[in-house]
């Protein structure tokens, strides 16, 4: 059994241990690991191998059950194969967005680009492997050798170059493009104004300005009006959840306009310029814009694909007598209109025999679980519930999906 050392190693030696053959033995027995059993497969390792190394083996095992959502789980996945810090598993680009990006900056003919702030290199994995060669820069040491380690482990060190530097001082004079991920959290938490990032939104545009392209990661809650006169935005959604916003730099005018993508696909929703559409009363279909395509203001582009209107002028739902699917807003159809009344919404979910029920809430103070321990539905049909309003008045939709 080995002793204590008597003090605990830097984070940067803790993780390289990690890439030694009894670094690499102690993750490939973790591979299966079992977080329930977590004290007896520590105590068991624990006889054969440094106390340190065991402990980092299997934080390192936690992260990549983590990140296999982000990253893919199982054997063909990269999580298993990948390094992770636990900021880096919080703030990491999901494959399938990178992805995404990469595609969009391979078009554009870009075959090298400057990736700032690139954390555990999720984009610049993805960069490499739409063939661009990347330089990755980050300003801390762990994070740098964590994206150098995944470079390695996926093959593509040839084409990512890892480098531990302030980006604010990083010559981009020499790439096609830059792509920057500023950090948006804090020892607070989420931030939410664009010049309290790290490094601030202002630096991170002026970057993108003197580059030929360019593409900056921010908050899918960026307000419109900061969004620069020169950029482009996209919001992106992945599986019906908005995961961020992009802003582009030096796309052809054609490409300029805003836009929503929704992934896997991609579909992508452009702007039209169109004005609000109007409001009217429900009619047989309620459609529910997807996150991406309200977040980018262009629910009237929906409205338009189903001749539709909104049911009230504040309500992001597109109502329409028409059943026209498309892949920008889940359809549903409509049996019911009602102001908001518990008993009477209790009395007809007891005659329609709904026992299970979903709640779906916009434009409404009430919360759903709270409605549903009040409502206590049994019977053996389903059916959509929408808190909302209608005309301005607090309402209650009730629905099924549209076949």
């Amino acid at each position: 059994m080995h002793a204590p050392t008597g003090s605990e190693p830097d984070p940067v030696s803790a993780f390289r241990a990690l890439l030694t053959d009894e670094g690499q033995g102690l993750l490939e027995e973790l591979r299966t690991y079992d977080p329930g059993r977590e004290l007896a497969v520590a105590t068991r390792l624990r006889r054969d191998h440094p106390a340190e190394l065991v402990s980092s083996a299997l934080a390192q095992a936690r992260l990549r059950q983590r990140a296999a959502a982000k990253f893919g789980g199982g054997e063909d996945g990269d999580a298993a194969r990948m390094y992770f810090t636990p900021d880096g598993v919080e703030q990491a680009t999901r494959a399938s967005v990178a992805a995404h990006r990469a595609g969009r900056f391979a078009a554009l003919g870009v075959r090298s680009v400057a990736d700032l702030c690139c954390g555990i290199g999720g984009d610049a994995i993805a960069l490499a492997r739409a063939g661009i060669r990347v330089l990755a820069v980050d300003r801390s040491p762990l994070t740098c050798a964590v994206a150098r380690a995944n470079a390695e482990a996926l093959g593509l060190a040839d084409l990512i170059e890892v480098r531990c530097e302030d980006v604010t001082e990083v010559d981009t004079s020499g790439f096609d493009a830059v792509f920057a991920d500023p950090a948006r959290r804090g020892g607070r938490g989420r931030i939410f104004d664009p010049e309290a990032y790290s490094p601030p939104l202002s630096w991170a545009v002026a970057s993108a300005r003197r580059a030929p392209h360019a593409a900056l990661k921010v908050a899918p809650g960026i307000p419109h009006e900061a969004v620069p006169d020169d950029a482009a935005a996209e919001w992106i959604s992945d599986g019906g959840d908005v995961k961020e916003a992009v802003l582009w730099f030096g796309l052809p005018a054609r490409e300029r306009a805003t836009r929503a993508t929704l992934l896997p696909g991609p579909r992508t929703l452009v702007s039209a310029g169109l004005p609000d559409p109007p409001s009217g009363p429900v009619g047989r279909y309620l459609y529910e814009p997807d996150g991406a395509v309200i977040r980018a203001h262009l629910v009237a582009e929906v409205a338009e694909r189903v001749d539709g209107r909104l049911i009230d002028p504040t309500i992001a739902y597109v109502t329409s007598d028409e059943l026209r699917p498309l892949p920008y807003a889940n359809a549903y159809e409509i049996t019911d209109v009602l102001p908001f009344n518990v008993k009477r919404l209790k009395a007809l979910l007891r005659e329609r025999g709904v026992g299970t029920l979903t709640v779906k809430k916009r434009g409404s103070a009430v919360e759903p679980e709270e409605l549903r321990r009040k409502l206590r539905p049994t019977g053996p049909n389903a059916a959509t519930v929408f808190l909302t309003r209608v005309a301005g008045a607090p309402a209650v939709l009730l629905g099924r999906p549209a076949a």
